[in-house]
């Protein structure tokens, strides 16, 4: 008997009736539509605790959203009951877990999952150790090694925690945070990292969607255009001659431009400027450095100098020019003044 009940339950796709309306298109599981779950290992259905649990490579399916992992945990409630204060489903109410979610008398309000996580529409991969996305918040919280949410426009990945907010086209990494802008090949590090996306063609506000594709191209279902980026927290930006770090900062991905505040030190090679702010265009690779009112801006400037070759000789002609002179001998070179500027 338990076999032949284990088997029904393995052969029927759970279906599992969410009540929230269409909101936007990525991964995104709050919008409204069917979710079938299936596993390998059996399905088990605590009634007492409202939640059926998957074993075994473990799938949900809903829209073009898929979740793969070890095991899937759906909780749900009758629908219109809050979170909080929610009463276990009668007995009586359903005979089976699919009769029971799919009814149309309950809503799932969270899924988890755990065990090599990865979450994949036809154009965006979510990977982690474990999952957890809120349905009524519409956020998406990944967590464990190896994090990454990886999009047609951009690569992020953390190691503390990383989230996606759906309704609002935010992502949040959170521990050696890395951006990594596709398009234009620009990469930002923080210990916090806020990425905004713009919404696919034709949704969302018409002033924040980016320009309709051109003829013979197809919009990218699910890849939000890369908007802007917040980071906090030693702040990394490279360009291909200078290093650019601060406390804070802000990248345009429209302008290629680049802010940084606080401690701001700008690097090339051996040579160093300090300030309070600077601007970066990671477009031409020029990055400056402002100075704020009533401040000084101050670097250590090396003059070039070139290298010894073997035998004593430098690159100049009969082995004396361009060499540094000994000790006692000749005038010592004076360091160049450090550039200012000033708003």
């Amino acid at each position: 008997m338990r076999r032949t009940l284990r088997a029904a339950l393995l052969a029927l796709p759970l279906t599992l009736s969410l009540s929230l309306a269409a909101r936007a298109q990525g991964i995104d599981m709050s919008q409204g539509g069917p979710v079938d779950v299936t596993a390998s290992d059996g399905i088990e259905w605590r009634q007492a605790e409202q939640v059926v649990i998957a074993r075994g490579n473990a799938r949900a399916i809903r829209g073009n959203v898929t979740v793969y992992a070890d095991r899937l945990l759906a909780r749900y409630r009758p629908q219109g009951r809050p979170n909080a204060g929610q009463a276990a489903v009668p007995a009586a109410s359903a005979g089976s877990p699919d009769q029971a979610l799919g009814g149309g008398s309950n809503e799932i309000w969270r899924l988890e999952a755990e065990g090599n996580v990865r979450i994949a529409t036809e154009t965006d991969t979510a990977r982690g150790d474990r999952a957890v996305f809120d349905i009524d918040q519409a956020v998406l919280v990944l967590t464990g090694r190896n994090l990454s949410l990886t999009t047609a426009q951009q690569v992020i990945t953390a190691s503390d925690s990383l989230e996606y907010w759906s309704a609002r086209k935010m992502a949040v990494a959170r521990g050696n945070a890395v951006v990594v802008d596709n398009a234009e090949g620009r990469r930002i590090t923080a210990d916090t990292l806020v990425s905004y996306m713009l919404d696919g063609p034709g949704q969302g506000q018409p002033a924040a969607s980016p320009p309709p594709p051109k003829p013979g191209e197809k919009p990218v279902p699910g890849a939000g255009k890369l908007d802007r980026v917040e980071a906090f927290g030693n702040v990394e930006i490279r360009t291909p001659t200078d290093v650019v770090r601060g406390d804070r900062g802000v990248y345009s991905a429209a302008s290629g431009m680049a802010r940084l505040l606080g401690n701001v030190r700008i690097t090339r090679t051996d040579n160093q400027i300090n300030g309070q702010e600077a601007i970066v265009n990671l477009r031409t690779g020029v990055a400056r450095l402002v100075s704020a009112p009533g401040a000084r801006v101050q670097g250590l400037i090396l003059p070039n100098q070139n290298q010894e070759q073997p035998g004593g000789q430098g690159g100049g002609q009969g082995g004396g020019q361009g060499a540094s002179p000994p000790a006692g001998r000749g005038a010592t070179p004076q360091p160049a003044a450090p550039e200012r500027r000033s708003r």
